[in-house]
């Protein structure tokens, strides 16, 4: 099967936005990712993927610990930030607000994050899924979720 039957296959189809971020060995890192899903229901399991092209990655590759952020709809700001640059370049915490979480994870302002333990990490392509065991929840509002749509407009900081 080519990529494009593949692509006619999700085209349209509007996944939440999240952003992971990680800090490990006096680095930290973060960026924008669209998978992501709930993997397990007892026990409570999350599954993030990460581009193997993304600095976050490379930050992330031997972490105990990563943050999944589900962004509102009013932080198109921050898919800007996390989608639009790459740590490479910039430091992208220096143009937002956090705050150091559990094990010196960087949290970022959203409605919904979670801090969690890597217990695995999956080759799937061009991206590895890290399986999380939740060691931190919070929900801090209701605000909906930014989607794919929303996004469409972000020139990512590097190709997936």
């Amino acid at each position: 099967m080519d990529t494009d039957e593949f692509d006619r296959f999700v085209a349209g189809l509007d996944y939440p936005m999240f952003v992971v971020t990680v800090a490990h060995h006096g680095e930290r890192s973060g960026c924008l990712v669209g998978f992501a899903t709930q993997s397990s229901i007892d026990p409570p399991r999350m599954l993030v993927c990460v581009s193997k092209a993304n600095h976050t990655y490379r930050v992330a590759q031997d972490a105990d610990l990563l943050a999944v952020h589900a962004l509102a709809d009013d932080q198109h700001h921050l898919a800007e930030l996390f989608g639009g640059e790459t740590d490479d370049e910039v430091d992208k915490f220096e143009q937002c607000d956090w705050a150091e979480g559990p094990g010196g994870t960087p949290l970022l302002a959203t409605p919904r994050r979670l801090v969690g333990r890597v217990l695995a990490r999956h080759d799937l392509g061009d991206h590895v899924g890290f399986l999380l065991d939740p060691v931190s929840v919070e929900r801090l509002d209701d605000r909906g979720p930014l989607t794919l749509r929303m996004v469409g407009d972000v020139d990512p900081g590097h190709p997936a």
